[in-house]
């Protein structure tokens, strides 16, 4: 039970970092944001961050179990996926220090940030195939329970640190998912 807290936490950080690096940004953008739009924010992006895993868990298990064959491909999969998306949250870091903006946080513009940040959790969806259903929505809940601390804190940071911390934070999780891609192929 252990090791399960610490990978989905660890998953949960990783997947993170992008929506840490808006919110801290949102956070910047509007400095006179109030506490419960604050927690509108991590909120929004917690919740993508339950739902992608979930939904990539939903399509993997139904989909895997129609084509039995494809179940071992399932690490291969999720190594290449999580790998990929690191190493262009890494690159993404980098290239685009300069052109960091503000982004408005209406709800249509808080819904669209919350979908970019958490595209690539669909792809937790196979690294959590092998979870029952209840596995799968404890892992999606420390997902998007880690996300929510994250991005408070990322709203709360905006408003003292600014843009400087978003670059690390999304080379951070960059890393991280990179990581968690070669473990799981490791444990094949």
């Amino acid at each position: 039970m252990g090791s399960f807290i610490i990978r989905n936490v660890m998953l949960g950080v990783g997947l993170a970092m992008d929506a840490f690096s808006v919110s801290l940004a949102n956070g910047l953008g509007d400095p006179k944001m109030r506490g419960r739009r604050q927690i509108a924010i991590a909120g929004t992006f917690a919740g993508f961050q339950f739902l992608m895993p979930m939904a990539g868990w939903a399509c993997v298990t139904f989909v895997a179990d129609l084509f039995a064959a494809f179940r071992p491909m399932i690490p291969w999969i999720a190594f290449i996926l999580l790998v990929a998306i690191g190493v262009n949250m890494v690159l993404d870091s980098i290239r685009h220090k300069e052109e960091k903006e503000r982004p408005a946080t209406s709800l249509p513009m808080l819904l669209l940030q919350g979908v970019a940040t958490s595209i690539d959790a669909l792809s937790v969806g196979f690294t959590i195939a092998r979870y029952g259903a209840l596995q799968a929505v404890q892992a999606s809940l420390l997902i998007g329970l880690v996300t929510f601390a994250i991005c408070l804190v990322g709203v709360r940071l905006g408003h003292a640190v600014g843009m400087k911390l978003a670059d690390k934070a999304g080379v951070l999780g960059g890393v991280i998912l990179i990581s968690i891609g070669i473990e799981i192929l490791l444990k094949m």
